[in-house]
């Protein structure tokens, strides 16, 4: 069917405009937030495989202080880029930390044997985190209290191997439909590119991961930008 042509004349308008600005988003020259430098000195940035081989001299020059590495997702599948991102970053001095993406299809118990064979038990890096989120996650949803239990039992193997309390990293949309009011004891890890995160915001959130689109020297392609709820003798405390 053939669209009329005001209509069509009222769309193309439109369309370049989402055009243009996606294009700005995805190159990094505008973003919906960012925050106050004053407020929130403390940059850190989340990698995987999929930024290639990084430059992390390049990286360490761009006043970033913290990584988060992604590690593992489900019970068997390993990053093949970690222990290269792991050493490297960790020789330039910056803060190091491994993330696993939780997948709801395979038990908690699993998940964490495949973390821990992987990560190193190292007292100064920053606390393992739990990847609870919707987006490339199994297509299949399981009952509420299953996921809460397989998410417990995880959180439990990693604080008792690596001795400090894990991280959750969480969308509002996985909060709202499994998280609800359980698990307020973890800190977190809150994914919010639109805005700040609310006052209302009943969790203890530390990290907060403000651009998904970045460009950063020493990175090909997008990377997450996240800042520090704290200063560095707060990182270091970590």
């Amino acid at each position: 069917m053939k669209l009329p042509y005001k209509l069509l004349a009222l769309l193309l308008p439109l369309l370049l405009l989402l055009f243009v600005l996606y294009f700005a988003f995805d190159k990094g020259i505008i973003w919906f937030v960012y925050p106050s430098e004053s407020k929130y000195p403390i940059r850190g940035i989340d990698v995987s495989n999929h930024q290639g081989n990084i430059d992390w001299k390049k990286v360490s020059e761009n006043k970033i202080s913290f990584v988060y590495i992604k590690a593992t997702e489900g019970g068997d599948w390993k990053d093949k880029a970690f222990l290269r991102n792991w050493e490297q970053a960790n020789q330039l001095g910056i803060r190091v930390g491994a993330y696993h993406f939780f997948t709801l299809c395979r038990s908690g118990k699993e998940q964490a044997a495949n973390f821990i064979s992987l990560v190193p038990k190292d007292p100064e890096s920053l606390p393992p985190v739990a990847d609870l989120e919707f987006v490339g996650n199994c297509k299949e949803r399981p009952p509420l209290q299953d996921v809460k239990k397989e998410i417990h039992d995880f959180l439990i193997e990693l604080e008792n191997h690596y001795g400090k309390k894990p991280i959750l990293y969480l969308t509002y949309e996985f909060i709202d439909l499994y998280l609800k009011n359980d698990f307020l004891e973890y800190p977190v890890w809150i994914r919010d590119i639109f805005g700040h995160p609310s006052s209302s915001f009943k969790r203890n959130w530390i990290i907060w991961q403000y651009h998904s689109r970045a460009r950063l020297e020493g990175i090909e392609g997008p990377v997450d930008l996240n800042a520090l709820k704290g200063d560095d003798l707060f990182l270091k405390k970590l």
